[in-house]
Parts: C-alpha cells; sequence; structure tokens
C-alpha cells in the first residue's frame, strides 16, 4: 500500500481560537456533550452514534410507546436526516433540502425553512433547446442534516450552496455558493463543525465532477481552505504536493472526466491528534478503464483521509479500494475509538465501508490494522496483512467481457448510522447483501446533466457467466438469526451470503461478528442507535422500529411504522429519556413523518397511507426568445464570439444550448469548473475571462 504519513507537528490539544457570539452551542460542549442531548451528527465528535442514556434499558425497553409524531409535510424521497437536539427543540432535514425545527418534548413545530429549490432538471423552449434549472442528483433528494452551533443551524442544499440560518427563527444569516447551481455538484451531506470552521463536501461523482472538502469561517461564510481529492489537469500548477503524488496514480486525460472523488457522509475529528478525517468516493465514471486506461491506483478514490483542520493540510490516507472499479465509495460513517488489539492500546477509525470489508486503521498514523468480510464479496479474497492491499479475484477487472460480482453498486453497507457500545465492544451495522453486472462501455462519452457510470452491455440471458460461480457458493442451511458467525463458507464468499438486509454486531478487535439478524424484506434498512442502557434501536425495510438487547442480540420490542427509515437519536428532557426516528417516502407511501418515543406513552400512531404530496414549487420557464447557438452564426456580434465559438463549439450545437442565462459570477464558476475539467483546457487567463464577459453580455439571468 501507497502510503504517505506527515510528520504529526502543531498537533495536541483543541484551543479555543474561533470568536464566537455566546450562541449555544459553543465549540467546548460540542466536543463534550451533555448526555440528555444529541449536538453532533453522530452524537458525538467521535461518531460513535452512543448515547449514555439507560432510564431506557433492556429491562424495561418493551413499555416504550408513542409520545408524539411530527408530520413533516416532506416531498416524496428518502428521508436520511440525523436530528440534532439542543435545549429543548429538535433540528432536521428533509427531502430538497428542507430544515425544519420542533419542540422536542411536543413535536410541535416553531419554524420551517424551504429554500425552493426546482425539482426539474432541466425546461425545454420551443426550438428544443434545454436550460438548466434544477439539480443533478444520483440517488434521490436526500439530505443526511444539519450542524448547529454558536447559535446557527448549517445546511447544505442540492444547488450547492452552503447556508446559515438563526436556530431561533430559522431566518436566513448568510448563504455561500460553494459550487454553481447551474453545474453538477450538490451536497447531500450533513455539514460539520471544527474549531470554529463549517466542513462541508459535495456529491456528485456520476456527473464528472472532481470531488473536495472546504471549510467556512461559521461567523462569516468566508472560504478558508478546500482540499481536493483528486488531482486536476497536470498542465497547470498542482493546489498541493499530495496531489501532485496522487497525480502519479492516474493515467490518461482523467481531468477530463472530473474523476469523482466526492465527500458526501463519513467524518470525525480528533482534538487531541489535531486531525480532522473524511472519506471519499468512488471513481467518476466508475470504470478505471475509460478515466484511468493505464490502471493506477487513483488516489485518492475510495480513501479515509486525514487533514489538519485549521488548513486542509494532508497528513495521511489510507486507501479501502485501490483503483476502484465498482462504485465502492469509502464515504460511510466512520468511529473512532481506543482499542487493546495484540495486548496494545491503539488510538483507530473503523468504517464498513461499500466494498463490504470491515476496516480497523491506525488513527495517529493511517497504517493498516486488519479488515475483514462482513457481507458476500466476490472481488476480493481478503487483504494483505503487510501491504494493506485487496487480493483481487482473477475476474474483479471486468473489462468489456463483463463480470458478476459482490457487492454490486449499491453496496454491502451505504449511509445508514453504524454506532460503537464501549461497554460492549461492539459495532452494529446494517448491512445488505447486493450484487451487479459490470462491464465496460466502450463508446462512453461525457454528457453534461446526465449521469455517467461508464457502464457497458448487459448480463448476458444464456451461456457461461463470469463471477457466477462465486455468487452461487452455498451458505450452511442451519444459519441461526442471532448467533455466533459460521467461518465454513466458501473461500470465494468471503463474506456472509444470502439475500436481504441485515442487522450484525461487529467485533472490532477479533473481526467477527458476535450475532446478526436477517430480515426477509430485500435491500436497505434504517441506520442504528446503541445506549448505556444495553440497547440497540433500528428499522428495518418491512417499517418496523424495533429494540435489541446489545450485547446477545435478542429483539425485546418492535413498533409498526413505515419504510425508509433514517438514522435515530436519543435525549433527555425533565428527566425523561426520548428516542426518536424519522421514517416514510410520502408521495405513493406513507408520508414522512418523525416518530417519539418514551416510557408509559400511549399516543395511537397516525395512518401510515399514502397522503398527497405538498406541491413543488413553481419552475422558472424558459426565456422568451431564441437565443442562438454556439457556432457563433446567430450570436450577437460582440468582442468575444470568436474565442466562445473556438471553444464551446465542442459540446454546445447551434441547436442546443445545455445551461440557460446566468448572471456573470455564475458564467465565471461556471468556466472555471469546464477549465477545470479539461473542457477548455487550451485557452488563456484572458481568453477565459472574454468567454465569462462575452457570455455575461450575449446570454444574461434576466
Amino acid at each position: 500500500m501507497w502510503l504517505l504519513v506527515a510528520v504529526v507537528a502543531g498537533g495536541g490539544a483543541w484551543i479555543a481560537g474561533a470568536q464566537e457570539s455566546g450562541g449555544y452551542p459553543r465549540q467546548e460542549v460540542l466536543l463534550d456533550p451533555p448526555p440528555g442531548e444529541w449536538l453532533n451528527y453522530g452524537r458525538d465528535q467521535d461518531g460513535t452514534h452512543h448515547s449514555p442514556l439507560d432510564q431506557v434499558d433492556a429491562g424495561n425497553v418493551d413499555r416504550l410507546g408513542l409520545a408524539w409524531s411530527y408530520d413533516t409535510g416532506s416531498y416524496p424521497g428518502q428521508l436520511e436526516g440525523t436530528p440534532i437536539v439542543a435545549d429543548g427543540t429538535m433540528y432536521g432535514t428533509l427531502t430538497w433540502s428542507v430544515v425544519f425545527a420542533v419542540d422536542a418534548r411536543t413535536g410541535e413545530e416553531r419554524w420551517r425553512w424551504d429554500p425552493g429549490i426546482p425539482q426539474t432538471q432541466y425546461v425545454t423552449d420551443a426550438r428544443g433547446i434545454r436550460h438548466r434549472r434544477g439539480p443533478s442528483l444520483c440517488c434521490g433528494p436526500v439530505n443526511r442534516g444539519v450542524a448547529l452551533y454558536d447559535g446557527k443551524v448549517y445546511v447544505g442544499l442540492l444547488n450547492g450552496s452552503l447556508v446559515a440560518l438563526d436556530a431561533g427563527t430559522g431566518e436566513e444569516a448568510w448563504r455561500v455558493q460553494v459550487r454553481s447551481p447551474l453545474d453538477d455538484y450538490s451536497i447531500t451531506g450533513a455539514p460539520r463543525i471544527v474549531d470554529g470552521l463549517v466542513i462541508t463536501g459535495i456529491s456528485g461523482a456520476e456527473f464528472g465532477v472532481r470531488g473536495f472538502v472546504s471549510a467556512y469561517d461559521a461567523r462569516t461564510g468566508e472560504l478558508v481552505w478546500r482540499f481536493y481529492t483528486v488531482p486536476g489537469d497536470p498542465t497547470e500548477p498542482f493546489e498541493s504536493e499530495a496531489l501532485e503524488r496522487a497525480a502519479e496514480t492516474w493515467t490518461g486525460a482523467w481531468w477530463r472526466y472530473g474523476g469523482g472523488g466526492t465527500v458526501w457522509d463519513g467524518m470525525a475529528w480528533d482534538p487531541e491528534l489535531d486531525l480532522l478525517y473524511f472519506g471519499v468516493g468512488n471513481g467518476g465514471p466508475w470504470a478505471r478503464d475509460i478515466r484511468s486506461p493505464g490502471g493506477g491506483d487513483n488516489l485518492y478514490l475510495t480513501s479515509i483521509m486525514a487533514v489538519r483542520p485549521r488548513t486542509g493540510e494532508y497528513v495521511w490516507h489510507y486507501q479501502t479500494t485501490p483503483g476502484d472499479d465498482w462504485d465502492y465509495a469509502a464515504t460511510q460513517p466512520l468511529i473512532l475509538a481506543d482499542l487493546v488489539i495484540d495486548g496494545r492500546e491503539r488510538q483507530v477509525i473503523m468504517q464498513a465501508p461499500k466494498n463490504g470489508f470491515f476496516y480497523v486503521i491506525d488513527r495517529v498514523t493511517g497504517e493498516f490494522i486488519s479488515a475483514e468480510p462482513f457481507a458476500r464479496v466476490t472481488w476480493a479474497t481478503g487483504y494483505d496483512p503487510e501491504t494493506g492491499r485487496p487480493i483481487e479475484t482473477d475476474f474483479a477487472r471486468y473489462g468489456i467481457e463483463g463480470a458478476l460480482i459482490s457487492p454490486g453498486s449499491d453496496g454491502a453497507h451505504n449511509w445508514h448510522a453504524t454506532s460503537w457500545n464501549p461497554a460492549t465492544g461492539l459495532v452494529y451495522l446494517p448491512g445488505q447483501e447486493t450484487s451487479r453486472w459490470y462491464s465496460v462501455d466502450p463508446d462512453f462519452a461525457i454528457e453534461p446533466g446526465q449521469p455517467g457510470f461508464g457502464m457497458g452491455r448487459r448480463r448476458p440471458t444464456a451461456g457461461p457467466v463470469r463471477g457466477a460461480d462465486a455468487m452461487a457458493a452455498e451458505l450452511p442451511a442451519a444459519l441461526p438469526q442471532a448467533g455466533p458467525r459460521d467461518r465454513e463458507i466458501d473461500p470465494m464468499v468471503v463474506g456472509m451470503g444470502g439475500l436481504g438486509a441485515f442487522l450484525a454486531a461487529w467485533d472490532p478487535v477479533a473481526q467477527e461478528e458476535r450475532w446478526r439478524h436477517r430480515f426477509e424484506q430485500r435491500g436497505v434498512s434504517g441506520g442504528t442507535l446503541t445506549t448505556a442502557g444495553n440497547l440497540v434501536f433500528h428499522g428495518n425495510g418491512g417499517g418496523s422500529f424495533n429494540a435489541y438487547r446489545a450485547d446477545d442480540g435478542e429483539m425485546l420490542w418492535e413498533f409498526p411504522l413505515a419504510p425508509g427509515f433514517a438514522n435515530p437519536v436519543t435525549y433527555m428532557l425533565d428527566g425523561r429519556q426520548y428516542v426518536s426516528v424519522a421514517t416514510g417516502r410520502g408521495g405513493s407511501y406513507a408520508p414522512g413523518r418523525v416518530y417519539t418515543f418514551a416510557l408509559d406513552a400511549e399516543r395511537a400512531a397516525p395512518s401510515m397511507e399514502p397522503q398527497a404530496p405538498p406541491p413543488p414549487p413553481p419552475v422558472e420557464p424558459p426565456p422568451d426568445g431564441y437565443l442562438g447557438g454556439m457556432g457563433g452564426a446567430e450570436l450577437p456580434d460582440l468582442p468575444g464570439r470568436e474565442v466562445v465559438r473556438r471553444n464551446c463549439t465542442q459540446c454546445h450545437s447551434a441547436d442546443r444550448i445545455v445551461n440557460g442565462r446566468r448572471s456573470a459570477e455564475e458564467w465565471r464558476l461556471f468556466v472555471d469548473d469546464k477549465y477545470a475539467r479539461g473542457f477548455i483546457n487550451a485557452t488563456t487567463p484572458e481568453q477565459r475571462a472574454a468567454i465569462v464577459d462575452y457570455m455575461t453580455r450575449a446570454l444574461p439571468r434576466g
């Protein structure tokens, strides 16, 4: 494994350096949250999704009843937000980046903020020209939550904006455009607060974008630093030495494809080590043969990374899937813990990414410690303990011929919260068994606004299928619902096979499962929450919200709700512990709601029948008149027309303008992005300025 470790200099305990206005919560409170509140995405900065509350425990959890429910009125789509609970108020997000605040005792709405993002990607005028209105989305209009700090609520939007709202009123305090709303970037992950900075990643790897993480001043919204996860055009100076080294692991004209590597979920912060950790997403397009035809590890795709939180300076990385070919993002939740391994106390970071292996990595140095499969895996047979690299199967690099591989692109685990219970020493992991037919599309071409996977022909309907033999290996017939893992499995199927979703308790020291529940429903379930009451809470794909005894997996309580669970949380107010979870998808499914439970509560559950969703926001119609094409003949005769014609006709014909009218700043962001991605890499700074000037005058917004 190619691993570079920077000298840990300037580290040590966190020292308050950010200016704060006195609003709640302050940074020191986020670092040591009160037991009764849920102030961070994972409750603490370690991302454990563990609560020290124990009023509700394994002995009385069967007395839980519904205390209140909140009908969110959300637009259709999967609810993925983890609520934040502070000072008696619950803050959360819904589909299409809507933010809400409710009374955490009663569920009464205090305020609601809808950014009004258009839900139509393009509108077409009378001549067939498309004009951008809404964002490009690979995986639905989702949002995973907010951050709370110093009296403000921070949220990333699907249109590429980062917004600060007043926590008391929901009024907008500031807004910055992380990327232009007219490009293929979006934000779906929850921001994090680190030393007075708002940290956010970006989404959109399937649309030919270049991934990065950004840090903004929490008071002003000013950009402090940005770390790109993949190198750009090598004919231009690299942003850092880390990217210059990464470029050595790419081949061909990768920058023309963007490269992917978006950061849309897992983050954690260790203030003592002065390290910010984040997981990096898959390659774009998926097929490495397209974006990097000569092979290579393609750093820093699918990596766990550590940087200095105040500057974004690279410290170390560990790549879970070198040369990603399968959409095996490593953006899944990260957990920090201290474990005794082989008689030695180790400061570790743990992750169960999409590729089906559970990783334990030294969080000080990035050194590989161990990795074992937690689901059916056929792309690799294990990891070399010396190099930390996977041992790939002979059909893993599927090529044009194709192969059937597990996990599939949906992954063995996705965004759903894993939780760590220090009392049991177990990680609670919601997973799924998946597979996919992969093959390279030899005729792949980028099309703005359209997802580009690089996948080719479909699985053969007759004859032999590469990878099918490994997929067909049988599991033991008498595998228990909850019990010790049976290790007698075909060596090609190095994870636990089967169909559908599961909940597993994983021992990270022994790297083996302690108990597992399988669910009849195929596909995903919800995230997990564990508590000091020896409990694990989890919602399954059939719509049941359940509580399990954390040490042995016995199911102790269930409550029928609706499919579509997000991550549960727990908190305490007025001496009473509550457990909350959002579920329901709206549209043709039960509406999205937040359900909150407490001991001896007796409120009746609302109907799970579908309800008519709210109407989407209005979409701006296409502009009147014909704007002309990029051939130049029908464009206004203004200075700069020729440079526009020479550089823009590669993608935009005379009868098609992909993006509509824009402001000067939007045109600048658009042109800078196209240059960074290699579409107009032969232009000089003066020529790009001329393009922006011409387009601003010839195709203005409004």
